[in-house]
């Protein structure tokens, strides 16, 4: 292939967390290319606002979510949280007496942000978006998995009482795959008078949709919105966001946008700009409601069973090896790993070296070209990231890329050791 192209769909590909394509999602996206369609309207794409609205009722049943929550199709994560986080905004000054689309944030009550150590980067970004800033945002600890402590959440919401608060949690670390506790943090959140519960669930939201894996999920239909990506889990084109809502007032509120040329329809057909921000959009839901209809309820879950099944898997086969540590409990699709070299006596390798030789590694697994995983730092510690998300990986491509890794990985400590 091209150098310059990355074979990020396919099913080696264990970088970051990139689902591949479905055969229907593909074709539907080849289409939505060739139909060229403006989503923003009903009148300009009637189609397209049928296919967001049908494949959105699918989404909320499929994540067992209030079936009067509103959907809205976004670029990616990083949007639908700003969409979540601005319906929650509107919301929390609302209650406070505020209408902040009217009168904007100068002079408006102080909203409390609260979120976990190892919330995700785009959260911060959407915050920040948001005139939301870092300095009024509020950490609470995690514990060794990147789960927000629900105590040290407690103890933080103690002192907010009197102010509008939005918390924003996360179903799927993106390092471990942890999951927060959401029971335990709705119940805390649920006490302050004037609060909103955001979860993060990139690619973590869909393990809801699997009898094995939905425990890990117990709590979030309690929430007040959500965010997953579609080019994550469920394997569709990029680019394709998704927000959830509970309460779709405050989603229209903080989305409509409106203008005199907005040619709406008189029968109170969907017009998606409404649930976003962009009014110039893509036609996101085709290829969503593909790889829905193609899946089905069972072949979705099968799917992400799989899926975190090689994850496991691939850590079994890397866990003997000499000077592997598997750093987290591989709970969904993600598999941390670190290794240590052979100083070729007694003493044990420092932390610098064995950072030093993780990445070593990891650079030398991308050179050889088995497969592709990239690194990451957990708790100040260097470590290879494996994500396993794509719908054609198979057990023969997880043995394989265990194997290369252990090829490489002995390579590099024998170099190193010579």
């Amino acid at each position: 292939g091209d150098p310059g192209v990355m074979a990020s769909a396919g099913p080696r590909f264990f970088g970051f967390v990139i689902g591949g394509s479905l055969p229907a999602a593909l074709a539907a996206d080849w289409l939505t290319s060739a139909w060229d369609n403006n989503a923003g309207l009903y009148v300009i794409g009637p189609s397209a606002s049928v296919a967001e609205e049908v494949a959105g009722g699918w989404l909320i049943d499929l994540f067992g979510l209030p079936a009067d929550s509103s959907v809205g199709y976004s670029t990616g994560a990083t949007m639908a949280s700003f969409t979540a986080l601005a319906a929650g905004r509107h919301r929390v000054l609302e209650r406070a007496g505020w209408n902040v689309e009217e009168d904007g944030l100068i002079g408006a009550p102080d909203i409390a942000v609260v979120v976990g150590a190892e919330a995700h980067v785009t959260i911060h970004v959407s915050l920040q978006m948001l005139g939301l800033g870092r300095n009024r945002v509020f950490k609470v600890d995690a514990d060794g998995q990147g789960r927000m402590r629900a105590d040290a959440l407690r103890a933080t919401l103690a002192g907010l009482r009197d102010r509008p608060v939005i918390v924003c949690a996360q179903s799927g670390n993106v390092n471990t795959g942890a999951f927060d506790p959401l029971p335990e943090i709705v119940a805390a959140v649920r006490e302050l008078p004037n609060a909103w519960l955001h979860v993060d669930g990139a690619f973590g939201l869909w393990a809801a949709t699997t009898p094995a894996l939905r425990h890990l999920t117990a709590g979030l239909a309690d929430a007040d919105s959500w965010t997953t990506d579609a080019h994550k889990w469920l394997n569709v084109p990029y680019d394709s966001g998704i927000v959830i809502v509970r309460d779709a007032a405050a989603h229209h509120a903080a989305m409509t946008l409106g203008a005199a040329y907005y040619v709406e329809t008189a029968g109170g057909e969907r017009d998606p700009y409404n649930w976003v921000a962009e009014s110039s959009r893509r036609a996101r839901g085709f290829p969503i409601y593909a790889a829905l209809r193609s899946l089905g309820r069972d072949g979705l879950a099968e799917m992400i069973d799989r899926c975190s099944a090689l994850a496991r898997r691939m850590a079994d086969g890397l866990r003997d090896a000499p000077g592997v540590t598997i750093l987290n409990d591989v709970v969904l699709n993600q598999v941390l790993v670190r290794f240590a070299p052979r100083n070729g006596g007694d003493e044990a390798a420092t932390d610098a070296e064995t950072d030093a030789h993780t990445r070593a590694v990891i650079a030398a697994v991308q050179a050889e070209g088995t497969c592709w995983l990239g690194g990451t730092t957990w708790h100040g510690k260097a470590a290879m990231r494996i994500s396993v998300s794509n719908w054609s990986t198979t057990e023969a491509d997880a043995d394989a890329s265990v194997a290369a890794i252990r090829r490489c990985a002995e390579a590099m400590t024998g170099a190193a050791a010579g």
